[in-house]
């Protein structure tokens, strides 16, 4: 009789030979990356070619160790292991290791590293720092070994002498030489007496310049206050340092003419050219006002100097006789003024007027003193009337008189036969003191 197997038993079976199996212990595939999609963690997506896919599972360990971001349509090349999913009956390769196919991986990184460093505007002209004229003191930051130094030396020393030079030394090639490199330029910046800076090695393959294209150094050169001279590798090489700083140069050499726009020639002959220019106008200048001098010196008013005040004594003694005129005229007015005044106050008899003033004011104030005497009796017996009015109302003589003021306990006066209530306790007030009674009714 035939036996037949369960689903799960079959699926187990077919599990147990994929793991088993020598050849899907470690497989290398190639192929292209098909329906990526960034995950949190582990990553799943496909790996297929013109007539087949297969899935693929990469496990967030193995996929944070990547130098370089999946994208799809990515041709790599990968090692793994097949491994069959029991309860979807589904099988797939669980990736080891994963590289780029063709350009490389370092080609891959670069160009996505490039892309989001463009993206941030790090390479954009408007940040571009103008390289100085003249620098009193250049930074290198190199090996300190290699040529790269001695070429800039030798140049800088040729076209301008006077500029010192200070190496900054960095390991240029290998593990923790980007960060090296970074450091260096850090360092740089936190001086104030550097007018530029040069970084810089010698040729070499992508992996010896690959320090010059990290994401550490990139940002070190862009944030840098102190404008940069990128020299890496030889004149067809171009790394991402080559695109952030402020100048490229081909070759050290070609890096220290950038540093010394201005050779010691050109000081020379542009300060032979200027002292002959200000020779040239010093002596036109001499020339301009030795002829004006001597016009001067030829005038009529040098010959004839009493020509310059003619005019003005002429003129104060027109002023003199005319302030004279005026003070005469002016005084004449104010003693007619003054005769005129004397006149008037005469005819006024203005001692009469006083003596009539005074008899006024006497009368007056023997009047205004009656009527206030007569004025302060009037209100004095208006007074003495409102008090015997009042003394007619007071509580404490109509008391005395004979009568009494009803009070509750709690002072209330009794003004009707309906605010008290039987057995309450009232408060008699007479002329001498309080009887306490009780209401009977």
């Amino acid at each position: 009789m035939t036996e037949y197997l369960t689903v799960s038993t079959l699926t187990k079976y077919l599990k147990t030979k994929f793991d088993r199996d020598p050849y899907l212990e470690r497989v290398f595939l190639t192929g292209e990356i098909s329906n990526f999609r960034r995950r949190p963690k582990h990553q799943y997506f496909a790996i297929k070619d013109d007539k087949s896919v297969i899935q693929a599972t990469m496990w967030a360990g193995v996929f944070s160790k990547l130098d370089f971001d999946l994208e799809e349509g990515m041709k790599v090349n990968l090692v793994g292991r097949v491994q069959l999913y029991e309860p979807g009956g589904s099988y797939a390769i669980i990736v080891e290791k994963i590289m780029p196919d063709g350009v490389g991986a370092l080609a891959i990184k670069l160009e996505q590293l490039k892309k989001k460093l463009t993206a941030e505007g790090l390479f954009n002209p408007d940040f571009k720092q103008q390289i100085p004229n003249f620098s009193r003191k250049i930074g290198v930051v190199t090996s300190p070994s290699g040529a790269v130094i001695r070429d800039i030396i030798t140049t800088v020393n040729r076209r301008f002498p006077m500029t010192d030079i200070l190496l900054f030394p960095a390991k240029v090639q290998g593990v923790g030489s980007a960060e090296a490199v970074a450091a260096r330029i850090k360092e740089a910046n936190q001086r104030t007496d550097l007018d530029v800076l040069i970084i810089g090695r010698g040729g070499g393959s992508i992996e010896d310049l690959w320090a010059f294209n990290e994401e550490v150094v990139v940002r070190s050169i862009f944030e840098s206050r102190i404008p940069v001279i990128s020299s890496v590798g030889h004149e067809t090489d171009t790394t991402l340092a080559d695109f952030v700083a402020d100048r490229r140069a081909a070759t050290p050499t070609a890096a220290a003419e950038l540093a010394t726009p201005n050779t010691k020639v050109d000081i020379l002959q542009y300060l032979a050219t200027s002292e002959t220019r200000l020779t040239s106008m010093t002596q036109r200048y001499i020339v301009k006002h030795q002829e004006g001098l001597t016009r001067l010196q030829n005038s009529v008013v040098f010959r004839q100097p009493e020509r310059l005040y003619d005019s003005y004594l002429q003129k104060v003694d027109s002023l003199t006789t005319e302030l004279n005129n005026r003070l005469r005229q002016q005084i004449q007015s104010d003693q007619q003024e003054q005769t005129l005044l004397t006149t008037r106050l005469k005819s006024l008899r203005l001692d009469q007027k006083l003596v009539t003033l005074q008899r006024d004011l006497a009368s007056g104030t023997d009047a205004l003193k009656r009527n206030v005497l007569a004025y302060v009796e009037q209100q004095k017996n208006r007074a003495e009337k409102a008090y015997d009015n009042l003394s007619l109302i007071d509580p404490v003589k109509i008391v005395k008189r004979g009568f009494s003021i009803a009070r509750t306990q709690d002072g209330d006066v009794i003004k009707s036969v309906k605010a008290v209530t039987d057995k309450q306790v009232l408060d008699l007030e007479v002329s001498d003191g309080k009887i306490k009674v009780e209401v009977k009714k």
